[in-house]
C-alpha cells in the first residue's frame, strides 16, 4: 500500500489520509485560496467577521481548514452570484 494512502475501517478500500486534505496555520489557507501568503488577513477576516464566513476551525491556536470545505465553499458564493 502507498504511504499516503490508507484503508478504510470497514471496507478495506483505499482512501486519502485527512492530512492531505488539511490545511493548518492562516498562511497556507491563504496560499491554497488567495495564492499568496501575504493574504493571511482576508484569511481571519472571512473566518470571523465576513457576512458569509468561511470554513475553517481552531486547532488549540492555529487556524485550520480543510481543502474539500473551502472549495465546497467557493462553488457556493460563485452559485450565489
Amino acid at each position: 500500500m502507498q504511504e499516503h494512502l490508507r484503508a478504510g475501517p470497514a471496507t478495506g478500500e483505499v482512501c486519502p489520509t485527512l492530512a492531505d486534505d488539511l490545511l493548518r496555520g492562516a498562511d497556507a489557507i491563504a496560499i491554497f485560496v488567495f495564492g499568496d501568503a501575504k493574504a493571511r488577513r482576508k484569511v481571519y477576516y472571512y473566518a470571523g467577521e465576513a457576512k458569509v464566513r468561511m470554513p475553517t476551525f481552531r486547532m488549540g491556536n492555529v487556524i485550520c481548514a480543510r481543502k474539500s470545505r473551502l472549495l465546497d465553499w467557493i462553488e457556493q458564493q460563485e452559485a450565489a452570484q
